[in-house]
């Protein structure tokens, strides 16, 4: 069985004369939730639908498991569960019978249609509407029968495109908690606009911009800034209640290991001080409370501050800065 469960290997895609994706390569081990990120025309949906097989690639290979899409694009489609964007449903069917027709396109064995049924309705929370008509559900509702419909033949991975667009707040939180429970026996690979959901749902990052991939780490790494680098806020006063010198306050700080820069901040009131300690790969806490026990000082506040990935995500996909 191979390790990888996605394998692009220089794949490209034209429409006419635009060129979608660019030379595009990565691989996903099994078991991993990914969020694939990009802005608009980015050739997000484009790689997507290639990995389904339900659109060929102008040039580069793709595989799902040792399975190459174009060449075995039935065989491929086996391993896969996709909800498109769309998430096209016949609205004039039960949700059981429409669940009994995906069954059947999907070649589950007929003894075991009704257990992997009853299986998926339970997963997806469906008790409550398998006998009503898909156009009576909400879309919360409806995205819940498309993910359904994705996992009745128990596939190796799960494909998502948006598969919280246009969802309310509530519907949100109850389509991303399935996600992640999805996502702890299968390999997910998430598209969507919602970074939080990646944050909250996603181990590792990939973000294209203009057909190419221009970041690929985990949401941790891609929020602490170039090379792991972080920041630490500090507000410290005088154990003694004595007046702080900021200029010799920020020399010693300054002469911890690992730290490349600090800068005096706004305190909390008379007798405080504020820092903003930039540092390395390392973390400095440690050597920053022994600095301030030294220094007879009294550490009154101590925080990480990260990079949000929105802005990570502008950074890399702002064509106009990068130009």
């Amino acid at each position: 069985m191979p390790s990888s469960m996605i394998r692009i290997e220089g794949l490209t895609k034209h429409y006419g004369p635009t060129q979608a994706v660019k030379g595009l390569s990565f691989e996903v081990p099994r078991g991993q939730v990914v969020g694939f990120l990009g802005p608009n025309g980015a050739g997000k949906s484009t790689t997507m639908r290639i990995l389904a097989g339900s659109l060929n690639p102008t040039g580069g290979k793709a595989f799902v498991g040792d399975v190459n899409v174009v060449e075995d694009p039935v065989g491929a489609r086996k391993l896969i569960g996709y909800l498109p964007e769309s998430n096209p449903l016949y609205d004039e069917m039960m949700v059981v019978d429409y669940l009994r027709f995906v069954a059947d396109v999907r070649s589950v064995p007929k003894d075991l249609r009704a257990p992997r049924i009853k299986s998926a309705v339970e997963r997806c929370g469906l008790t409550g509407v398998v006998s009503k008509d898909i156009n009576q559900l909400s879309r919360g509702y409806r995205q819940r029968v498309g993910l359904a419909a994705a996992i009745l033949h128990e596939p190796d991975l799960l494909i998502l495109d948006e598969p919280t667009a246009g969802l309310d707040p509530n519907q949100i939180v109850e389509i991303r908690n399935l996600i992640k429970d999805l996502g702890k026996e299968k390999t997910v690979i998430l598209s969507t606009h919602i970074l939080s959901e990646v944050q909250s749902t996603c181990s590792r990052v990939l973000i294209i911009n203009e057909g190419r991939l221009v970041a690929d780490d985990t949401p941790e790494r891609l929020t602490a800034g170039a090379d792991g680098s972080g920041e630490v806020f500090v507000v410290l006063g005088h154990r003694h209640g004595q007046p702080l010198d900021a200029a010799t306050i920020r020399a010693s700080l300054s002469a911890m290991a690992g730290v490349t820069a600090v800068e005096v901040a706004e305190g909390e009131g008379a007798g405080t001080l504020g820092f903003r300690i930039r540092h390395g790969a390392d973390d400095v806490r440690r050597t920053l409370f022994e600095t301030v026990v030294k220094n007879d000082l009294v550490l009154l506040e101590v925080r990480r501050t990260h990079v949000s990935l929105e802005d990570t995500f502008r950074k890399l996909t702002d064509n106009k800065r990068a130009a």
